[in-house]
């Protein structure tokens, strides 16, 4: 067991996470003991560590209140042109820790928590992870937030306030139970409802045609109510805002019930329309055409327009005369994230034509020219595509103009090809086969004036494959824009060690631009470099192993390789050639038991849907697999493997700085980006993975010797499709799959069900998509070259020293700034908005220099 943390490391002080100034310091306790007694009604006698986590959490907002009002000031003043980040999913995890880092409070924060006598650690676990994502585009759009910030954007991002987001999940009998997520039950100190902003969001009705054109009538409407969440920026005193919409009735829903005195049935039905922002659907790279989902996606695209039309109208220059839409482009960008707010786009055709009167090719070329799309996904599962019936039960007056945007669209398309059917049958919003439904990537790609993919790899395919029509008719439309993270969660806050030791060693310039990493690249051969990044993996290594021990009661040993495997539960991401892999090794070590082993901790984790059978049968595989070899005798120490129960957020940030090897082995093609992988490689992980998504973009800054890189191409998959993929083959030529195979079939890994794994070894012979088979020999001789290269630490930590050096690209600042200029038509600033303890003269001068800019 290794041994408990000091204070004095607890308390080491860390010069990147700010000052610690005895006036600071004394303001913060002051503040703290404020808020326990005022805003939680509490003394020191009957606190709880809730209270506290509050108190110090009100502490810290009351800091970024000033800075919020001051940055709303600033946007006025200046009239920018405004980015809206449109996602129905925003996977925030925690918020004080991240705040306290950016506003540069952490060490007096801590100074001030160790002299009240608390623990900084408890209280942050006190909060609940915001969970309101399932995975990477819920969690991109999060760190997209705080580069926006960073970079002085004036950006909003909008979405759903779920009142449960995505499930917790429980591990019970190596089955994934699934358990509501009540993220608010105990409040959220860092959000501001704005009931005076609250808007009305129509649904349902008719379309009645008249002179003035046509009119939507005796719809049903349900109250969106904003909750403002502030966004901080690092250390430049800005601060953005999160705006997530909540669902309610209006007061006289259904209260036509009252007339025949069923009052309380009408209040009870009330439900019904605050039932659409209750709760995350859980399902990544699916789509579930579900009535409810339709209306979440509405509601949060018609509850925004009406927002930024608010906006618009009322800025400094808007407010002064008669409203011309002219200029709608030059100061609002709108990103659909995924096509989940595709309704977008006929939603503000339609306010632009019914309500404010712009004739059709004037109202579509603005909006054309105001909107870009993200596209997150080629798996052709994951791509929506609404019943024409339901939109016109739902949205009767969308599907109308979906239609007309659609004959416009058609009509270009004949008049370039007249006889090519076919092309025009493809190209099509409306697809006729199997029922008729709107493709909402057609009309993205049709309503947007920039399309972009996430990764180079997965940009490519899109143009050449799944929109490789629209692609030959606008080639200039199409954009990549690889993905990133925020260096601040993901080194700051979860890596302090590893933080420190780069500031000291190439200063602190880097938290803001990433690139400077590339310094590192001359400590490569330093030996106390080496040391220091060596005993900083160490030192995680051991926290994570007593975390650990705490929660699975399972002798963990440091000193192993941590090969870790975090993401979704899916077929593509592969987990089942991982668990392939850690039979392998057991089989080898049960036949040798002498032989020299590199001892290894395996850890895999994350959800699955809860619809998505083969994934909950994958989570089983793995851990009943570990339930044998985690109790047998003859395998000890040497290979041990943990499922790691409710991944999320803030267990990302625990064990990415603890981990040794980052397993990123979809099959290649079909991951579009991945931000794991690169979360990993700051964090002085290597990697093992496939050519795939932003995989091939690590391998082109580190060096394919860099990493381990295995298995088919994307021109490999695709020829094997063409020549088909005969699982059998493999089985019967490959000695150490066949044993693993058999044993998985045979019951070995259930033996009071023998027949338990049939539905995953039956797939894996007859229908598996993903060719797991085909990536085993070369996986499993790559996993042997890591295992080789882990028993020389020097040459491995070197090897992680450039990996770190070369991660740079991957911060998601270098992303929004290709964002801002590529697409958004807005620049980047390292202005400092001046802090509110400044007069406001001081503001409008720095409006003026802005301006002058």
């Amino acid at each position: 067991m290794a041994a408990p943390l000091t204070d004095q490391e607890k308390r080491k002080q860390i010069s990147i996470r700010g000052i610690v100034g005895v006036e600071n310091v004394a303001e913060l306790k002051k503040g703290f003991n404020r808020h326990l007694h005022f805003t939680l009604v509490k003394d020191r006698n009957v606190a709880t560590q809730r209270d506290y986590y509050f108190a110090l959490a009100h502490t810290v907002r009351d800091h970024l209140v000033g800075r919020w009002i001051r940055t709303q000031q600033f946007y006025y003043e200046t009239d920018p042109k405004r980015v809206y980040y449109l996602s129905l999913e925003f996977y925030m995890g925690r918020t004080l820790q991240n705040t306290m880092i950016n506003l540069g409070l952490q060490n007096a924060c801590d100074e001030a928590i160790y002299q009240l006598g608390l623990d900084m650690e408890d209280l942050e676990e006190m909060e609940e992870d915001a969970g309101l994502g399932n995975g990477g585009l819920g969690r991109l759009a999060a760190c997209f937030l705080d580069s926006m910030a960073t970079l002085g954007l004036a950006a909003y991002g909008y979405g759903i306030r779920y009142e449960y987001g995505i499930f917790n999940q429980k591990i019970k009998n190596g089955w994934q139970v699934e358990e509501a997520d009540d993220w608010l039950r105990h409040g959220n100190p860092w959000e501001k409802a704005r009931p005076e902003y609250m808007l009305p969001v129509h649904f349902y009705g008719r379309v009645e045609e008249s002179k003035e054109g046509a009119k939507w009538v005796d719809t049903q409407v349900v109250l969106a109510m904003p909750y403002d969440t502030p966004i901080p920026g690092y250390m430049n005193n800005t601060v953005n805002t999160m705006r997530l919409w909540s669902a309610r009735a209006p007061n006289d829903f259904n209260l036509t019930d009252f007339n025949v005195g069923d009052y309380i049935q009408a209040v009870l039905d009330r439900n019904l329309a605050e039932n659409i922002s209750r709760v995350l659907y859980p399902n990544d790279n699916f789509f579930e055409g579900k009535e409810l989902r339709l209306k979440q996606e509405y509601f949060v695209v018609a509850a925004t327009l009406q927002d930024i039309m608010r906006r618009f109208k009322n800025s400094k220059k808007g407010s002064t005369g008669p409203v011309s839409f002219d200029s709608f482009p030059e100061k609002v960008a709108i990103q659909l994230n995924d096509t989940h707010p595709a309704m977008a786009i006929p939603e503000l055709m339609r306010v632009f034509v019914d309500i404010e009167k712009l004739d059709w090719d004037t109202a579509w070329a603005i909006t054309k020219r105001t909107f870009a799309y993200t596209n997150h996904t080629v798996l052709p599962e994951a791509l929506e595509r609404w019943p024409v019936g339901l939109l016109e039960t739902l949205l009767p007056r969308h599907l109308q103009i979906i239609y007309r945007i659609n004959q416009g669209h058609l009509d270009e398309i004949s008049a370039l090809f007249p006889e090519d059917m076919d092309r025009i049958r493809r190209m099509s919003l409306i697809e006729e086969d199997g029922g008729k439904r709107v493709n909402m990537a057609h009309l993205c790609i049709v309503g947007s004036h920039v399309v972009n993919g996430v990764a180079e790899i997965h940009s490519n395919i899109i143009k050449t494959d799944v929109f490789r029509d629209f692609s030959e008719l606008e080639p200039e439309k199409f954009q990549n824009k690889t993905n990133g993270i925020t260096p601040r969660r993901w080194l700051l806050l979860c890596n302090p060690g590893l933080a420190e030791l780069i500031a000291e060693a190439i200063g602190e310039e880097y938290v803001k631009d990433l690139s400077q990493l590339q310094k590192l690249n001359e400590l490569v051969d330093d030996d106390a470099f080496i040391r220091d990044v060596c005993k900083v993996k160490q030192d995680n290594k051991e926290k994570f192993s007593r975390y650990l021990e705490k929660e699975y009661l399972v002798e963990i040993n440091p000193s192993s390789m941590f090969d870790v495997h975090v993401k979704r539960i899916h077929e593509y991401k592969r987990q089942l050639l991982n668990c392939l892999h850690i039979v392998t090794m057991y089989n080898r070590i049960r036949k040798n038991p002498k032989a020299p082993f590199v001892p290894r901790t395996v850890i895999i984790g994350g959800k699955a849907a809860p619809g998505y059978h083969m994934a909950k049968m994958i989570i089983k595989l793995i851990t009943a697999v570990g339930e044998v070899v985690n109790k047998d005798p003859v395998v000890g120490s040497k290979l041990k493997v943990i499922y790691l129960e409710n991944y999320r957020v803030s267990l990302a940030e625990k064990v990415i700085p603890a981990t040794d090897l980052s397993e990123q082995i979809s099959t290649a093609g079909t991951e579009a980006s991945g931000t794991g992988n690169m979360k990993f490689m700051l964090n002085g992980a290597l990697t093992i993975g496939t050519m795939d998504g932003a995989n091939v973009e690590m391998a082109e800054e580190a060096g394919e010797e860099n990493m381990f890189i295995f298995g088919m191409r994307v021109e490999d998959v695709a020829q094997m499709d063409v020549e088909g993929y005969d699982a059998m083959t493999y089985y019967e030529n490959i000695p150490e799959l066949k044993q693993a195979i058999d044993q998985i079939n045979s019951g070995f890994f259930s033996p009071k069900q023998p027949e338990l794994f049939k539905d995953v070894t039956n797939m894996l012979f007859n229908h598996d998509r993903f060719k797991v088979f085909a990536d085993y020999e070369d996986y499993i001789k790559s996993q042997e070259k890591v295992s080789e290269l882990y028993q020389n630490p020097r040459e491995w930590t070197k090897m992680v020293i450039k990996n770190i050096a070369a991660s740079g690209k991957f911060s998601s600042d270098r992303t929004i700034t290709d964002y801002a200029t590529e697409v958004w038509g807005v620049e980047p600033t390292d202005l400092k908005i001046p802090p509110p303890n400044e007069p406001r003269e001081a503001l409008d001068e720095t409006a003026r220099a802005l301006r002058e800019k």
